[in-house]
């Protein structure tokens, strides 16, 4: 799956919040609210061209709906980021953020709780 740039994934996330959604409607929900709406447009029909999106014509209006969801697209995102700075190894990643003193033993303990419900409801 390709990788979004950061106005992309903006105007994307604006979509997917909404489930549907005109450019007029996009615009104001964006972290820079008063960016053109040409601009916007722009994005929304690359998003088009990437499979992200589609739409559907109301006359020379667009309605633009989401083809991939949130949750396929972050996780597409998660392997591509540990693939790439971590080997593949999520193990990888827990011992980065422990050294870089970002969880705790307590996270730690959290997160190993979480797996072990995890594994007893499989």
């Amino acid at each position: 799956m390709k990788r979004l740039t950061k106005r992309e994934e903006e105007v994307m996330s604006v979509i997917w919040d909404m489930g549907r959604a005109l450019v007029n409607d996009i615009t104001p929900r964006l972290p820079i609210p008063d960016l053109p709406y040409s601009t916007v447009s722009s994005i929304v029909r690359i998003l088009e061209k990437k499979g992200f999106v589609d739409h559907k014509s109301y006359g020379r209006t667009h309605e633009y709906f989401p083809l991939i969801s949130k949750e396929e697209y972050r996780n597409s995102q998660m392997k591509s980021f540990v693939k790439r700075y971590f080997d593949s190894s999520y193990q990888n990643v827990v011992s980065y953020f422990v050294n870089e003193k970002k969880l705790s033993a307590e996270d730690l303990k959290s997160l190993i709780e979480i797996i072990e419900k995890k594994q007893d409801n499989e």
